[in-house]
């Protein structure tokens, strides 16, 4: 690459210092310098194609035939430039013409690229860009040639479309760092986007064939764009590009630097309720897309989803993994996808909820070949751990129900300046070492190969049947009822009663009727008994019953003789009875004892075989649950977890060695000891 291109990096944000000098806020910034940018890069790449065509005519004689063979391109074209020869540096030579020469000048590019532009639009208008918006607003702050003037000494026509994209990268990381509305994911780090290019070229073959490449959240389309030139420059293949975004200054971004590619097309809307590219089926996917963004704005388009892309949707906090659903359902049978995802993707989400069974899915169809960590701190705006989903349609025989994880947190090298939080870049020497090994797909000191199993597991509910401590419950004394009915007298609580009317006809005074008195006072004062913790008390006309903390059992004391029933529950209730023929209407307080049943889950390992599987739960309870239990619903989930895969425990000092700093210390007291007198 021509490192030349990236002067103009300071001279670009140079610009910057007339919008803060006439009181512009810094958020600002980029709704002022993309329109410009974009302006640049249209005209560098029009007068570089019309140049390749131009000594082809007899000009001016032949100048209609110029005109036309340059716009039969289908690049867009712009008769001021092409008819007079002159640029935007031109028109800024003399200050007294130039307010009328912009304007021509934007007015006659062709109608596709004044719309990506945003020439002459309204404020109501749709537009991607608003460079005759922004220009109204540097021309009443006095600033507008003197802004147009800086950017027209930017002079990009001695660079080729990937040195033009990695320009246009390091610009948009910049405005990511001021800008609410521009920060985000869309700002992929070079060096990321060369590793997903590596990866990717190393799947395939240097031949004639056709690859197509798809990003469905392209942004401006650096990784796209970045990953094709990558296989064109290594196998020398032709490509085609597809894309899709609906960020509108990025989009337009996206689609002037396509324009300007053979085979390329990027659309504008949103991937997940507008599907623009459905007919096709893709080589190569790549994308990074938003991740901790909620879709709760088309939460109804995507339950309403016809396509079948979706087998499940995430929690509507997250739409990561909606985009990870649509990439694995455009990709070829025979297509390879390396998507960015940060840690969420890999372990959110319990067994059965939609994240989880998602992850499933991708593991069932054995969708997935690999995933890599990357350092922290490699992106522009966020430190936290993101993963690159490595997923291919097409595995060798002998990586099928397989799945690598490659820990690459360490594979980089610390910036000498910092990049907004990006503080740490791979290497071309650690991309080469995480491609070799993910071509290998074998273990070694940071890589790990598993059946994909491995990442399976069961959550099996079971209900508990609680016991007292000589493993009792009242269960097993109520043969086939579901519990033993108590006819109480009294209910006392403390020494003090509470109830002595179980059949209760009247409404206590500041009632209006019955009904009400049940809820607001007879159920409300049952609430406040506690069983276990209360000194409570069940009166019959034969015994007593009451809750042993001690012993974890009910009491049945019939004249001072205590008799242990077992572990259960004292339950007690009231309902409201409307008025028969036979009776009027009435609250009936019950008191009944039944068993203790609690509800739990235990995390089992995971078999692929039905049978086995089975056989490791039943294992697992004899082994671990001691209690009486039912087996419930079982519910297979599937996670991701590096820290288990990779944790290596803290190597602890030989015994003998902690041993001798401890009579080195006491000898060193000692001497203190003595030297203070003490």
């Amino acid at each position: 690459m021509n490192q030349n291109i990236l002067q103009y990096e300071s001279k670009i944000w140079a610009t910057a210092d007339l919008l803060r000098g006439v009181g512009f806020k810094e958020s600002t910034f980029p709704e002022f310098m993309m329109p410009f940018f974009a302006l640049m890069m249209v005209e560098s790449r029009l007068i570089r194609e019309a140049d390749k065509v131009r000594d082809e005519f007899n000009l001016p004689d032949e100048l209609d035939e110029f005109l036309e063979e340059v716009q039969d391109q289908g690049q867009g074209y712009n008769e001021f430039i092409l008819k007079n020869n002159k640029s935007l540096i031109d028109i800024v030579k003399n200050d007294k013409t130039f307010q009328t020469d912009f304007e021509l000048y934007l007015k006659s590019f062709d109608p596709q690229t004044q719309n990506l532009l945003g020439v002459n639009k309204g404020e109501s208008e749709e537009k991607y860009l608003n460079i005759t918006g922004k220009a109204g607003q540097l021309n009443k702050k006095k600033i507008l040639f003197a802004f147009v003037k800086a950017w027209a000494e930017i002079d990009l026509k001695p660079f080729n479309n990937s040195e033009i994209t990695t320009l246009e990268e390091h610009i948009k990381r910049k405005w990511a760092d001021i800008s609410a509305e521009t920060a985000g994911e869309q700002y992929t780090p070079n060096d990321i986007i060369s590793l997903i290019g590596e990866i990717v070229t190393s799947k395939f073959e240097k031949n004639d064939e056709f690859i197509t490449l798809y990003d469905p959240a392209c942004g401006g389309g650096n990784m796209l764009f970045g990953v094709e030139d990558k296989l064109r420059e290594t196998l020398n293949r032709p490509t085609a590009t597809f894309g899709q975004d609906w960020n509108d200054a990025l989009y337009a971004l996206a689609k002037i630097e396509s324009r300007f590619r053979d085979d390329s097309d990027i659309q504008y809307g949103n991937t997940l309720t507008s599907i623009l590219h459905i007919d096709k089926s893709f080589d190569v996917v790549v994308a990074n897309p938003p991740y901790g963004v909620d879709w709760k704005g088309y939460e109804k388009d995507i339950k309403n989803d016809k396509t079948e892309r979706f087998v499940a949707l995430p929690s509507i906090s997250d739409g990561q993994l909606l985009f990870a659903q649509h990439i694995v359902s455009q990709l070829d049978d025979k297509g390879i996808a390396v998507v960015v995802h940060n840690g969420s993707s890999l372990f959110s989400g319990d067994a059965g909820s939609g994240e989880s069974q998602i992850r499933k899915h991708f593991f069932d169809e054995d969708f997935v070949e690999a995933i890599v960590q990357l350092p922290t701190d490699e992106f522009f705006n966020t430190n936290i751990y993101t993963y690159l989903w490595i997923f291919n349609k097409n595995k060798p025989a002998e990586r099928r129900d397989k799945v690598m994880l490659i820990n690459a947190s360490e594979k980089y090298e610390l910036l000498k300046k910092n990049k907004g939080k990006k503080r740490k870049e791979i290497t071309p020497e650690f991309q080469e070492e995480i491609v070799k090994t993910l071509s290998t797909f074998k273990d070694n000191k940071y890589a790990k190969v598993y059946p994909k199993e491995f990442f399976y597991y069961n959550k099996q509910a079971l209900t508990l049947t609680n016991l007292d401590e000589d493993g009792k419950s009242i269960e097993d004394i109520l043969e086939d009822k579901k519990s033993i009915k108590l006819a109480p007298t009294k209910i006392i609580k403390e020494n003090e009663t509470v109830f002595d009317t179980f059949t209760i006809t009247e409404a206590k005074e500041g009632f209006t009727d019955l009904k009400t008195y049940n809820k607001e006072f007879i159920q409300e004062k049952i609430k406040e008994l506690d069983y276990k913790e209360d000194d409570l008390k069940i009166i019959t006309d034969d015994a007593i019953y009451y809750f042993n903390n001690d012993k974890e059992t009910i009491i049945k004391e019939v004249e001072n003789k205590k008799e242990e029933l077992g572990n259960g529950k004292i339950v007690i209730k009231s309902s409201y009875k409307k008025a028969t023929k036979t009776k009027a209407e009435q609250i009936i307080i019950t008191v009944e004892l039944t068993p203790d049943y609690q509800k739990d889950y235990e995390i089992i390992p995971f078999a692929r075989d039905e049978e086995q599987n089975k056989k490791n739960i039943d294992e697992f309870m004899k082994k671990y649950i001691f209690k009486p239990f039912v087996l419930d619903e079982n519910k297979i989930g599937v996670e991701i977890n590096f820290n288990k895969v990779f944790y290596t425990p803290e190597k602890l000092r030989p015994l003998e060695d902690i041993v001798a700093d401890l009579e080195t210390l006491e000898d060193e007291l000692k001497t203190l000891e003595s030297n203070l007198g003490i």
